[in-house]
């Protein structure tokens, strides 16, 4: 392919120029830049040194810049290349080939000629006289022998318009692609795990074929994979999520993230990607940089082209953590009561089948109720009586350890199952009661908290519903007591 170099030499040497100008592949012009060295040389006995801020300070300089530059000749496939019918044509319309984008560059051009080089390049835009744009890459040098006059320069333009546009192409994909990446309202993470990959095919070659089995004897394993993890790169609501100031904060201190839950939930995704499933999801638990807990549903892929190696996984992270504590909310509703915070009625009467079918015996059982309830509700309002069901819920919560379940069964009444307990710890947890209550009492003002309580218990073989009536005849019996000392007639209250 003729070169720049060589049409120099041939144009120097007089060898075949003609011919090889006028069928070279590549557009040439040949240019007089006597005019431009003779500006040149007027600016630097004024005094300017810095023509590229000269220049750059006034657009008029440039453009006396071009005037000074005489075209001489151009070649076939310069009129093909800018749509010119002939030479007359193109010269005629020289302020639609240079323009626009060409002006920094052409300031460039001038400059590398300025600072004493006898050749200049850049990468620069043009235009065809059609109005297409047209990216090239120049390069000038003046032809050997006239290094003094700058009469006869040679410029070569070659045009990269399908590269540049595939390059353009390719940085608005790339582009695209990192704002979804960035921009995504779910964490994602870019993560290696081919050293992964290595240490299973390890395992396959020392003839393990139970993985889930080698795990339960080597747990260790786990760590040692999660440790061989390589996270090349997070997005912007990776660090919000986990409370993280940059990248580099959140890398350093990865063992804060993944901890405790997490080992189990990896060692389930290990015996994913041993059985080959390299697209997974699960809910797990990881833990921002503050310590507070964050449950995230992931999904992990590893990305196509890379199944072989595993270097290149994608993990994403939804914060799940509101619907967590949602439907636990939703589940406390189920199994309590809201007012006392106690066990509701359903979840004691599940705790009493579970321990029929197979508890700790004996059972004992401690009926209770809330002395006055109706007296209140009726002199001071319902907001009084809900204050002392609260108070009541405090003591009894208090007032037992597990596995014990103190549970508000409706109304003013009260229960507690005791597992393993005979009557004497339900005399026990009933004085337990009566402390507290004597200590919530000087702590609040107002109604006056007052139960009455039963105990009773059942050995294996007995229904413990059998106890708790036998505890609530007790209690009624404590309760009739109550009113007699106090003078009062339990019909109204």
């Amino acid at each position: 392919m003729t070169t720049l170099t060589d049409l120099a030499r041939a144009a120097a040497a007089g060898n075949d120029y003609e011919t090889m100008f006028d069928l070279a592949p590549v557009s040439l012009w040949l240019e007089d830049y006597s005019a431009l060295k003779a500006l040149f040389e007027r600016w630097r006995a004024s005094g300017m040194d810095d023509l590229r801020a000269y220049l750059r300070a006034d657009r008029t300089r440039v453009e006396e810049c071009s005037r000074a530059i005489r075209l001489l000749r151009v070649n076939r496939r310069t009129l093909e290349l800018y749509g010119a019918r002939d030479e007359a044509h193109l010269v005629e319309n020289l302020d639609h080939v240079f323009r626009d984008d060409m002006f920094d560059q052409h300031i460039e051009e001038l400059g590398q000629l300025w600072d004493g080089g006898n050749r200049f390049g850049s990468e620069t835009v043009n235009y065809t006289l059609a109005g297409r744009r047209l990216d090239i890459v120049l390069n000038g040098t003046v032809l050997p022998g006239h290094e003094d006059r700058w009469d006869r320069v040679l410029v070569a333009v070659k045009d990269v318009t399908e590269r540049a546009r595939a390059e353009r192409d390719l940085a608005r994909s790339e582009a695209y692609a990192r704002g979804l990446f960035e921009d995504s309202p779910v964490s994602l993470w870019v993560e290696d795990f081919g050293a992964i990959r290595k240490r299973l095919a390890d395992l396959r070659e020392r003839g393990i074929t139970d993985f889930r089995t080698f795990l339960s004897v080597h747990p260790d394993f786990v760590t040692q994979c999660m440790r061989e993890i390589r996270v090349l790169d997070v997005n912007r609501q990776t660090l919000a999520m986990f409370r993280a100031d940059s990248t580099e904060a959140l890398l350093l201190r990865l063992d804060e993230v993944f901890r405790d839950d997490m080992h189990v939930h990896f060692a389930a995704q290990l015996v994913d990607l041993w059985d080959g499933r390299l697209a997974h999801a699960r809910e797990v638990v990881n833990y921002s940089l503050d310590g507070e807990r964050v449950n995230v549903h992931m999904q992990f892929s590893v990305m196509p082209g890379h199944e072989d190696d595993w270097e290149l996984v994608l993990v994403s992270l939804t914060d799940i953590t509101a619907r967590k504590k949602a439907e636990a909310y939703l589940e406390y509703l189920g199994t309590h009561d809201v007012m006392t915070k106690l066990a509701n009625r359903s979840w004691f009467e599940s705790e009493m089948a579970r321990l029929e079918r197979g508890g700790q015996w004996p059972v004992c059982v401690v009926m209770g109720d809330l002395n006055g309830l109706k007296e209140v509700n009726d002199r001071s309002g319902h907001a009084a009586g809900d204050a002392l069901l609260r108070r009541a819920g405090e003591v009894l919560a208090k007032a037992i350890s597990e596995p014990m379940v103190a549970a508000r069964l409706g109304g003013d009444e009260f229960g507690i199952l005791i597992p393993g307990g005979d009557e004497r710890d339900g005399e026990t947890v009933i004085a337990r009661i009566e402390t507290l209550v004597e200590l919530n009492n000087q702590y609040y003002q107002g109604a006056r908290l007052s139960f009455a309580l039963g105990a009773a218990a059942c050995r294996q073989g007995e229904r413990i519903e059998q106890a708790m009536s036998a505890a609530d005849e007790r209690m009624y019996a404590s309760k009739k007591a109550c009113y007699v000392r106090e003078g009062r007639d339990r019909r109204r209250y």
